[in-house]
């Protein structure tokens, strides 16, 4: 019960300070004070005050889909491990339902963008939906991988994949390999640097950022916490993934996955300052070679 305790509260509050400490992160290298740690806390609740603007083409999707993505978010996280405590929930093929959580919010979010009728959100849409089918497959190599390399099939044994490396020819260089396509995978999924730039207004650039521009008041509150809840959930596989190779157990373990996210958001913060947002053509190659590392990982093991 305690554990379960623990996993909720720093699934509902942790989140929206790992993009505070990528943003501090840049503004270092930028030489720059930057805007607070807690700075997305402080927007957020603001939001939440305002009133909102709804155009008259819209529909009831416009309203309901961003609380249906914080939702579909919301039971991933519940079903992701925060260290090497089991998860709140887990069964067989979880994983599935995880991966498909993330899709049915992204259909959502497109839909609602599609449903103020605009052309540019349409743009927007288009190039969420055509990244994501070049995401997607890269997510199911990295899972089954893991499958391969402990024997589970649900996440919470599956990200102890670091613990089970001594027993597989391969594992260690499998392992690095999909920890590297993880990691392109989650900037892509969290619309960062250099797939796209949560900060930008260029027109021809933007990705998510134009999808979400018609929302505001408690709507667009709600979808930058569902954004930081993503990031972390996302993020939550690949730490579990690394800290699994030194088998922490008891108290520390949650202390020890606290910094790990800390550390993960300070490493985005580096990879945004030292790297340029990618051409929109060279995107693609991007997610495909995110594909390959993780097929060649599989394909490793089977040798």
């Amino acid at each position: 019960m305690i554990q379960i305790f623990i996993h909720l509260l720093v699934l509902l509050i942790f989140p929206p300070l790992l993009p505070g400490v990528v943003n501090k992160t840049k503004a270092l290298f930028a030489g720059r004070t930057g805007a607070p740690f807690f700075q997305l806390y402080y927007d957020i609740f603001k939001l939440m005050k305002k009133g909102m603007v709804i155009s008259s083409t819209t529909t009831w999707v416009f309203t309901v889909a961003p609380v249906i993505t914080l939702s579909c978010v919301l039971i991933a996280g519940l079903i992701i491990p925060i260290g090497n405590a089991p998860s709140c929930i887990f069964f067989t093929g979880d994983f599935l339902v995880f991966t498909y959580l993330f899709g049915l919010a992204r259909f959502f979010t497109t839909a609602a963008a599609l449903d103020t009728g605009s052309a540019f959100e349409g743009m927007g849409s288009s190039r969420e939906v055509t990244f994501a089918s070049l995401i997607e497959p890269a997510l199911f190599f990295a899972f089954i991988v893991l499958v391969k390399l402990t024997g589970s099939l649900n996440l919470s044994g599956m990200v102890k994949a670091g613990s089970a490396i001594q027993y597989h020819t391969g594992s260690i260089a499998s392992l690095v390999m999909i920890i590297l396509g993880l990691y392109i995978l989650f900037l892509a999924e969290n619309s960062r640097i250099p797939v796209d730039d949560p900060n930008t207004h260029l027109e021809l650039t933007m990705i998510h950022e134009v999808m979400v521009l018609d929302h505001s008041g408690p709507l667009l509150g709600i979808i930058e916490y569902a954004s930081a809840m993503k990031f972390f959930v996302i993020g939550s596989i690949l730490i579990n993934i690394v800290i699994s190779i030194f088998s922490i157990t008891g108290w520390i373990n949650y202390i020890v996955f606290i910094a790990g996210m800390l550390i993960l958001s300070f490493v985005v913060g580096v990879t945004e300052s030292i790297m340029a947002r990618l051409k929109m053509s060279r995107v693609p190659s991007l997610l495909i070679s995110s594909i390959l590392l993780c097929g060649s990982s599989f394909i490793i093991l089977l040798r």
